[in-house]
């Protein structure tokens, strides 16, 4: 009989039946600690996600789930875990930024790479559905992500694995915050063209750079849309080029700018060509939607103004957000996750489940 996996391009992994399951087995999924710690002493870097995708596939297969993997790209693989068909979907991203360094434990603080970003998150959301499997609870799903941190590929490919799901908790760092929503991201390429010339006849010539610069001017001076729970647009100009010698009137130069919206992104499109006339063509790179997300009682909730896979995750049900670690320690040299805040977690994805659940007939 044909799978859901078998019907996506992805391969069903038979239980306990991998080189690697007596070591995966060893550990004990409701300390947290300890797997945050062996998830982080994994380098996981993107694109290097296999080294860690075939432990998982075991841990969770020598637990008693129905482990699945999807090749997203080589051997990079998302992993879906389910009892019965899911409909609260706990999900997030394996793969890390560089550089990778390993776990330490730092009085009350687990660091390394991952350790907030997301592994920390993996783990307590592995111990919550342990948990809810535990109470006798079945239609609860487990989906871990490649490539989150470089364009969401995993999470694209994911999207058409989803069959009847209600709900998606989606785990990034939040301070174990509910998100009321995310800002969009909108990333754009502004490209302005010159006629190069010699720079003692500058007449003879067009600097793409000051038609460029020109119209970073006008953007700062802009007022961008706001709304009145996610706050004012605002954007980084994170890359600037252009010219080919210091003698020479440019006849090219080029920035990348990201906002983060509050608005549509086709609001914040259309201003921009507007602002840059015809010095400048805009071309865009990526386009991320702002997402409104479903919150549950009991929780502090706030606006977060990142994004996330959520956008590419769709058909896997309303989208929630959640989970320990603080993104201001994501990305860094310093990363780490209170231990404390780890535990809190477990219960708060239990709670989250349980209360979507409850809101199902079934």
């Amino acid at each position: 009989m044909a799978t859901l996996a078998e019907h996506a391009g992805h391969r069903e992994v038979p239980r306990l039946a991998h080189r690697r399951a007596n070591g995966a087995r060893a550990v004990d999924p409701l300390d947290v600690v300890r797997v945050t710690a062996r998830l982080v002493d994994v380098d996981t870097t993107t694109g290097r996600e296999s080294a860690l995708a075939g432990w998982l596939t075991d841990w969770l297969g020598g637990l008693g789930w129905s482990v699945s993997e999807q090749v997203v790209s080589g051997d990079r693989r998302n992993i879906l875990a389910t009892l019965d068909p899911p409909r609260v979907v706990l999900s997030t991203h394996y793969d890390c930024v560089p550089p990778f360094f390993p776990s330490r434990i730092d009085g009350d603080r687990l660091y390394g790479r991952g350790s907030c970003d997301a592994k920390g998150i993996l783990a307590a959301q592995v111990a919550a559905a342990e948990r809810l499997r535990a109470a006798g609870e079945r239609r609860i799903g487990l989906l871990f992500l490649v490539g989150e941190e470089r364009g969401s590929d995993g999470a694209m490919a994911a999207n058409a694995l989803a069959n009847g799901c209600a709900f998606l908790v989606n785990g990034e760092p939040t301070d174990n915050r509910l998100a009321a929503a995310t800002r969009g991201m909108l990333r754009v390429r502004l490209d302005a063209r010159g006629r190069a010339a010699h720079s003692s006849h500058p007449e003879l010539g067009e600097s793409a750079i000051e038609k460029l610069v020109d119209v970073l001017m006008r953007l700062r001076a802009a007022e961008w849309p706001q709304d009145a729970t996610l706050g004012t647009t605002h954007y980084t100009v994170g890359l600037i080029s252009g010219g080919i010698a210091p003698n020479v009137v440019p006849p090219s130069a080029e920035a990348e700018i990201v906002f983060r919206t509050v608005v549509s992104n086709d609001v914040v499109r259309e201003e921009l060509r507007a602002l840059a006339g015809g010095d400048v063509t805009v071309h865009d790179v990526l386009d991320l939607p702002l997402v409104r997300t479903v919150t549950v009682p009991g929780f502090e909730t706030a606006v977060f103004p990142y994004s996330t896979d959520i956008p590419f995750l769709a058909r896997w049900g309303q989208p929630l957000l959640y989970g320990p670690g603080s993104i201001l320690v994501a990305h860094t040299a310093n990363e780490h996750v209170r231990i404390p805040e780890l535990d809190r977690a477990v219960d708060g994805y239990q709670h989250i489940a349980a209360s979507l659940l409850g809101r199902l007939a079934g």
